[in-house]
């Protein structure tokens, strides 16, 4: 059946196409999706595991368990799983307080409580981060994407390739890199780079270009840079880029992979410092894993809700097998998951694709992607940078109401300053207060009656809003709407409510969009954002049901 994709208000390109369902259909899509996930998560991998004082082939292993493993354990299809950035210290920390063997029990350790948490539905805490938030946090990852890879643009490659943090040391690292590569500009990675961008901007815009699914635009720049790099090196070597300019990654085959791998201490397991660790990791990687399935959700062109206790449960076992196998802790990652949406991804199979990647270039190709200039990577991800944080972003929150975008001011600027925790946490703090500012007014509760009039034999359900509508009351609304039986026709009204938060609104129209899928016809009367004076109700407008459709449903 065809139908019209349309991409979601998060930073997504409009696109239109056929709509295929199941893994088979959807290759075309999600085999180039992968490329680009693959090329973004191999230098994330290597930069982690450095700064985490942990071996290379650390990373990695991590990046591989996430993609083979978690992308099947998962319920998102979109999300991809690796080491964080987010994890840094606290990883850097336990290593060198327990030793690396004992750390990789605490791993598994971590594992097992993240499994207990999803066990006991702690995933429902996903529903409660605010919409703008989410955003906020997005924004400031596309900013930091952006200024954290013009140094690598630019040729000066000294900090490692994971760094997500502006500050280092209490000084501004990125501000002093950025100035520092401005002065000593390598000619060879600035041409790759700029050339790079030039294919990625210009690959968008050419029909004929972007037909060719079979050869996505970061593999071409990719290809390019090899291409450059081996020119230089022939007819101007002053500009040739080797040693810190390119990707490294272990190159003495399996035996020399093997060799390097290490294997959790199960000696130490009775040990207190083991699961004291094992609990500081289950708290912040679940926490970055319950804020990128709620961030990946919004940037879905689709529109897919992710269950987050089966994401818990996901990541439970990918740390388990992680840590025996002597890899990072993983969790979802943000910057992997915008890219494979950002890059056409549509269903689970980019992540396992891109985890079989990583597994066949450290085993067959290591030499080969020793090769890749970093800067050609840093145009990829510069690209994805911008595509977070457009300027389009900007101007549609600050189109809104106070209480959205002043948290999400609020939470962009306190990443930037602070790290992608500590500013989720203040951003959340200001949100808190605008919805207990709306919840003073009134109080606020859901009720819904029947209908008992039929029409073709379906059964007619009435949803009426309460006076007062809060972000408090996101996750029964969405209970409610999911729990509504297939072949149904809905109204939603909200004629009589004075407030209306945006998040719930946003619920709403999402449900509408998606709720064809399952046979529900949903009309829904008087809804918009904020209090309700002498304007008339309004009416979302109608979206046919042929507007979206989830690919992996057959």
């Amino acid at each position: 059946m065809a139908s019209d994709i349309t991409a979601s208000s998060t930073g997504n390109e409009e696109c239109t196409g056929r709509q295929d369902t199941g893994y088979i259909q959807n290759l075309r899509h999600d085999a180039p999706a992968s490329v680009v996930v693959f090329l973004v998560a191999l230098p994330l991998c290597l930069g982690i595991a450095v700064a985490s004082g942990a071996p290379p082939l650390a990373g990695l292993v991590s990046g591989i368990v996430g993609g083979l493993f978690v992308a099947w354990a998962s319920g998102s299809q979109v999300a991809v799983s690796g080491p964080a950035a987010g994890l840094i210290t606290i990883v850097f920390s336990a290593i060198a307080t327990l030793g690396y063997e004992a750390f990789l029990l605490s791993v598994m350790v971590a594992g097992a409580i993240q499994i207990a948490l999803g066990l006991m539905r702690a995933g429902i805490f996903a529903y409660y981060f605010p919409s703008s938030v989410i955003k906020g946090m997005l924004a400031a990852i596309g900013v930091i994407l952006i200024l954290k890879q013009i140094p690598h643009a630019l040729g000066y490659d000294q900090a490692f390739e994971g760094e997500l943090a502006l500050y280092w040391s209490g000084e501004l690292g990125a501000w002093h890199d950025i100035s520092f590569a401005f002065e000593h500009i390598h000619a060879g990675a600035a041409i790759v780079a700029a050339l790079g961008l030039a294919i990625l901007i210009v690959w968008e815009r050419v029909d004929f270009l972007k037909r060719l699914k079979w050869l996505p635009a970061p593999l071409a720049v990719v290809v390019l840079g090899l291409a450059l790099n081996s020119l230089f090196q022939a007819v101007a070597p002053e500009w040739a880029m080797r040693d810190s300019h390119l990707v490294s990654i272990p190159a003495g085959g399996i035996s020399d992979l093997l060799s390097q791998m290490s294997f959790p201490d199960f000696s130490r397991i009775s040990e207190f410092s083991i699961w004291q660790t094992g609990f500081v990791i289950a708290a912040v990687a679940s926490i970055e894993t319950l804020l990128c399935i709620e961030a990946v959700d919004k940037l879905d062109p689709f529109k897919r809700s992710s269950p987050t206790n089966r994401e818990l449960l996901a990541q439970g076992a990918g740390n388990m097998i992680t840590g025996l196998l002597g890899g990072l802790p993983l969790t979802a990652v943000i910057v992997r998951g915008s890219a494979n949406i950002q890059s056409g991804g549509r269903t689970r199979i980019s992540a396992f694709f891109h985890g079989a990647l990583l597994l066949f270039t450290i085993v067959a190709l290591p030499s080969v992607m020793n090769m890749i200039p970093l800067a050609a990577l840093a145009a990829v991800l510069l690209h994805i940078g911008y595509k977070l944080a457009r300027v389009e972003v900007f101007r549609a929150i600050f189109r809104q109401e106070s209480g959205q975008w002043i948290p999400f001011l609020v939470t962009l600027v306190a990443i930037l300053v602070t790290d992608l925790l500590s500013g989720v946490g203040i951003g959340m703090g200001v949100a808190v207060f605008f919805i207990l500012r709306a919840n003073l007014q009134t109080p606020y509760f859901i009720h819904h009656r029947e209908s008992h009039e039929e029409d073709d034999h379906r059964r007619h359900i009435l949803i009426e809003l309460s006076e007062n509508v809060s972000f408090l009351n996101k996750a029964s609304v969405n209970k409610v709407l999911h729990e509504i039986p297939a072949d149904s026709v809905v109204t939603i009204d909200g004629t009589d409510s004075h407030y209306i938060h945006h998040d719930v609104i946003e619920l709403i129209q999402e449900f509408k969009t998606t709720a064809h899928t399952r046979g529900v016809e949903v009309d829904v009367v008087g809804l918009r954002a904020g209090r309700k004076k002498a304007a008339a109700p309004s009416r979302i407008s109608s979206v046919p049901l042929t507007t979206l459709r989830d690919p992996a449903r057959g």
